[in-house]
């Protein structure tokens, strides 16, 4: 199996840097970097993820997750309509997990392909108490499956008064998301790791 490519990015996108392809699955992208698989999709990822909406706040976005069979293995595929009417803006599919990952990990790396749009990796860590605060950083897609590295570092917080950095260990909450603007979405991801 080919992988994508690597593209590095920044909270602003004002660079995509495309590196040479990983040889195999969970390889690491020098000889320093340790990669930990967090999810593949593979076995009862049902269990595990959930769609969320912003109907949930009086929002109208309407949309689906479905777990899929891809051509690069199992993934999860987000869609929908993301409508910011009623004070709404965004449909997500998250996991929440109580196991803790490594505090000497530098960010994740996912692999994905959609629609040309510009999604969202939403973090929450066990301290937030405002069910709306994250961590976010926003990633391009395109039609061909492509590997994205998220430094930690990248990610801002979403509020104010929210603690300006964290801890990977503190980390309870992924979610994959469309938000934000009007939009069609269609986002698939195939994997998660940590780097």
């Amino acid at each position: 199996m080919q992988l994508p490519p690597t593209i590095r990015i920044n909270q602003n996108f004002r660079k995509l840097l495309i590196s040479s392809a990983l040889g195999v699955v969970g390889a690491a992208a020098d000889a320093d970097e340790i990669t930990m698989l967090f999810e593949d999709f593979g076995g009862d990822a049902r269990s595990r993820w959930t769609y969320v909406a912003d109907g949930v706040m009086g929002g109208v976005s309407q949309g689906q997750a479905r777990m899929v069979e891809t051509d690069q293995g199992p993934a999860v595929r987000l869609r929908g309509e993301v409508s910011t009417e009623n004070n709404g803006g965004f449909i997500q599919v998250r996991n929440r997990f109580a196991e803790s990952w490594p505090d000497d990990a530098k960010g994740l790396r996912i692999s994905t392909k959609g629609n040309g749009e510009i999604y969202y990796v939403f973090l929450r860590t066990q301290g937030l108490t405002r069910v709306w605060h994250s961590y976010r950083v926003a990633f391009a897609t395109s039609s061909e499956w492509s590997q994205i590295e998220m430094d930690f570092s990248d990610f801002r917080m979403s509020h104010d008064g929210m603690p300006v950095n964290f801890s990977p260990s503190d980390v309870r909450s992924i979610g994959i998301v469309a938000y934000g603007r009007e939009h069609t979405a269609d986002v698939t991801v195939g994997s998660i790791a940590l780097y």
